[in-house]
């Protein structure tokens, strides 16, 4: 097995929204905004190959959407997903499995684009299955008032129609071992339903894609949740459980979203568990 950071793209939200209820004088030590209160983001996504398989865990938010939808999120930077994979050797064509995380618009944007002549979408990796989940499928496809900007029709419903989409069944636990997509995976509910964390046993370590469960390393204390979580209270359980697990076994936290910290280590204080080390990808499996 092997793994390669790809990096899709940067961009800005909302630093209140990012973090809730949390005053930005405290958020701000850690993620600083911008005169329009904008935080810095990325859309950092991971590749495993695995033998004849190559599967890449989440992709973006693609680039069909309107000028005037890319104009909220300040994109910024010159990383993409095609350079990206090409720096790592590979073509979007070479992918064999898709796997999402969750359906919002940032983390499967790039599963779809337009076709050839503009007048409709297919699947921008023309080779792979797409892997969701029942129950996460069922609510992004009919989505709740709270989400719906967030859950595109067209970055969705056209797995489907291909005939590519597959699911991961959910266990009767919250987490799931190693299937055949090489990882075992844990189901969080707090941020929307069902999000999966894929946990990947590399090089003898355990390395976590956090996806929206951590977002950056400036979240760790509990109470710094995200405005966009549908289930706030749902989501500190289910940070407290993780982290603390994360600090008794010495996970590696791959954060998708954090534009400065590629991936993080967490230890336990007497404030909780927060921040031990940060790497690049390179540190340490390199």
């Amino acid at each position: 097995m092997k793994l390669y950071p790809i990096e899709t793209g940067n961009f800005k939200l909302d630093g209140g929204a990012m973090f809730g209820v949390v005053p930005k004088t405290l958020w701000s030590r850690t993620n600083p905004a911008d005169n329009n209160n904008m935080i810095d983001m990325a859309a950092r996504c991971l590749l495993i190959e695995n033998g004849d398989r190559l599967t890449l865990i989440d992709n973006g938010m693609g680039n069909k959407q309107s000028e005037k939808f890319f104009g909220y999120y300040y994109q910024w930077g010159d990383d993409n997903l095609d350079d990206s994979l090409k720096k790592a050797g590979f073509h979007r064509d070479d992918i064999t499995d898709v796997f999402l995380t969750h359906l919002h618009f940032d983390h499967c944007g790039g599963s779809i684009q337009w076709n050839k002549d503009r007048t409709g979408y297919e699947p921008a990796f023309k080779n792979a299955k797409f892997w969701s989940n029942p129950k996460h499928w069922k609510w992004a496809t009919e989505p709740n008032r709270r989400e719906k900007a967030s859950f595109l029709k067209e970055n969705i419903l056209p797995m489907q129609e291909s005939g590519q989409l597959h699911f991961v069944k959910h266990p009767e636990k919250d987490f799931a071992e190693a299937n055949e997509l090489d990882f075992g995976i844990f189901f969080a509910n707090g941020h929307t339903e069902k999000q999966m964390i894929p946990h990947i046993q590399y090089k003898g370590k355990t390395l976590v894609f956090m996806a929206d469960l951590l977002p950056t390393a400036g979240h760790l204390p509990l109470p710094y949740v995200m405005g966009y979580d549908t289930r706030p209270l749902l989501t500190l359980d289910e940070k407290e459980r993780f982290l603390n697990t994360a600090a008794d076994k010495g996970y590696y936290l791959f954060l998708e979203h954090d534009a400065h910290n590629q991936i993080i280590t967490v230890k336990h204080t007497e404030k909780g568990v927060r921040l031990d080390q940060s790497f690049t990808f390179n540190e340490i499996f390199n």
